[in-house]
């Protein structure tokens, strides 16, 4: 990317160099203007003051190799003005590091951390990682997790694994499996549950997610893993589409919601399994295989936590 000379004091217009074609107008500029809020990147766009070869564009446009990008006066705080982040978090998520190398990291990200900042949160994975790793100039987060699931997240330090992964994403080059905790006998004679699923926003600016024939399709692929009883099943989910909330609503729809799911859980059931100590969504991305550009693969698996562990001890004390 170069940077040509502003035409009026404070506007910026950017030429898009090959490396950042395809990627999308809102998350190349999330990246570019770091600290400013994204509800004002969001809101620059949405007033059609962001413009691409002079034209207005939406936030889902891809750019192009040679786009010019005319960015509004907007104020980015000086590199060395981050928002300063707890050292307690900083410290927890460097020692979640499962695997790094020049060009990605994948921690075992905790529960209860969001992967980037907004919705009223100041930062995320993302931003901990940029003042943890500020050489990296390139960080983007490659795929996501729910605030409240926990497990093995991927963070591109190159632009050019960030494309890697994103085509391996696209394709069935990436395997993903997560553990969950679900209600019930979860019959073995149910291996996929496959339905279509719709997004929708409620008054509150809270995103849900559906089963509706008029949504996405959607496929996941289920293997059992352990019974509790008729009381509860450990489940392997295998995500072959990567909707919002896929695995969480997939679960519901079978008849089986997960523990400590306060969007599409049962109360009673979570409060049983809080009983037991587990005051979190049993939800974990656990094993990872995905494929390198040498031609590699890189395979990992994640532990549980600690109140994950001894919640299924409990649970399985006679």
């Amino acid at each position: 990317m170069t940077t040509t000379a502003p035409s009026t004091p404070g506007v910026q217009l950017l030429e898009v160099s090959p490396e950042y074609a395809g990627q999308r107008i809102d998350n190349f500029l999330l990246a570019r203007l770091k600290g400013v809020p994204k509800t004002l990147i969001y809101r620059i766009l949405r007033k059609g003051e962001v413009r691409v070869n002079k034209g207005r564009i939406k936030p889902e446009y891809k750019l192009q190799a040679g786009d010019v990008v005319r960015v509004p006066p907007v104020r980015v705080p000086e590199r060395d003005e981050p928002v300063p982040l707890a050292q307690g978090l900083l410290q927890r998520l460097e020692a979640s590091i499962v695997f790094e190398d020049k060009a990605l990291i994948v921690i075992n990200k905790p529960a209860g951390i969001a992967v980037h900042g907004g919705s009223g949160l100041n930062f995320g994975v993302i931003e901990a990682f940029r003042q943890l790793r500020p050489d990296a100039k390139e960080l983007e987060l490659v795929h996501r997790l729910d605030r409240d699931t926990s497990g093995l997240l991927m963070i591109a330090k190159k632009r050019s694994m960030l494309r890697h992964l994103h085509a391996a994403l696209r394709g069935d080059g990436v395997d993903k499996r997560y553990m969950a905790l679900v209600r019930g006998h979860w019959a073995t004679a149910v291996k996929q549950v496959r339905a279509p699923l719709l997004k929708s926003n409620l008054r509150s600016g809270e995103r849900m997610v559906e089963v509706n024939e008029e949504g996405k399709e959607a496929l996941t692929v289920f293997k059992v893993l352990r019974r509790f009883g008729d009381f509860a099943t450990m489940v392997e989910a295998k995500p072959v589409t990567g909707r919002t909330h896929q695995i969480r609503v997939h679960t519901l729809h079978a008849g089986h919601c997960i523990a400590g799911d306060s969007k599409y859980g049962d109360d009673d059931f979570t409060r049983e399994i809080r009983e037991l100590g587990g005051k979190r969504l049993f939800l974990h991305a656990y094993m990872l295989t995905v494929p390198l550009p040498d031609g590699g693969e890189l395979k990992l698996q994640a532990p549980v936590d600690e109140m994950w562990a001894k919640t299924v001890e409990r649970l399985s004390a006679p």
